[in-house]
Order: C-alpha cells, then structure tokens, then sequence
C-alpha cells in the first residue's frame, strides 16, 4: 500500500493505493488518525485502492466515528467499484459520506 497526504485550505487528503487489508490496516488507521488531529476535514482518495477487507473497514469506521466527535468532516472520495461493493454489502455506503471527486469532498470538509 502506497500513500501520499495533501493539504488543501486545512482539509487533509490523503490518497491510497494498493490494498487496505490485515497487513495494512493498521498503518492506514494511524494516518487516517493523523489527518484527524491536523486538519479541520478529511478527504480520504480511494481511487487507487483495489481491495479492502474487514480491518480496513475497520480502521475507516473508527476513524469517522473520532471525526465525528470532534466535529470535523471524514469524507470518501473517488471510491472504486470493487471497494464499494464491499461498502454496500455491509450497507456502509449509508454510514459514510461519499462524493464521486476528492474536488466534491473537500468542499464538504472545507
């Protein structure tokens, strides 16, 4: 799994490639968490992700849950249609936000 993190106006990007799974999820957690406690939102550019599995799920949930509380916006963008099939079965796909552009999602988290 690859990464890069942007900042734009203090929403941070940060942009996946590769699979979020078991071997990865934990250092996708901890950079998800970073994000939070720097930026004012979050864009999470799931474009380049082609595999998720329970602990990545895992790691976005916790993740949106401390946003939440602390009132800022956790936002997917640019989901790919393997990843969102596994969203929707776990009916996830109402839980977060998700735009079609990481440009979308940072104007919700702005």
């Amino acid at each position: 799994m690859k990464h890069s993190i942007n900042e734009n106006n203090g929403v941070f990007i940060a942009s996946f490639e590769g699979d979020i799974d078991l071997e990865h999820s934990g250092k996708a957690r901890s950079i998800f968490l970073d994000c939070i406690s720097r930026g004012k939102g979050v864009v999470i550019d799931m474009s380049g992700v082609t595999m998720i599995d329970s602990s990545g799920v895992a790691s976005l949930l916790e993740a949106f849950q401390k946003a939440r509380k602390k009132g800022k916006a956790f936002v997917l963008a640019d989901v790919a249609e393997t990843v969102m099939r596994v969203f929707k079965l776990a009916r996830l796909e109402k839980v977060f936000v998700i735009r079609d552009s990481v440009d979308e999602g940072v104007e919700i988290a702005s």
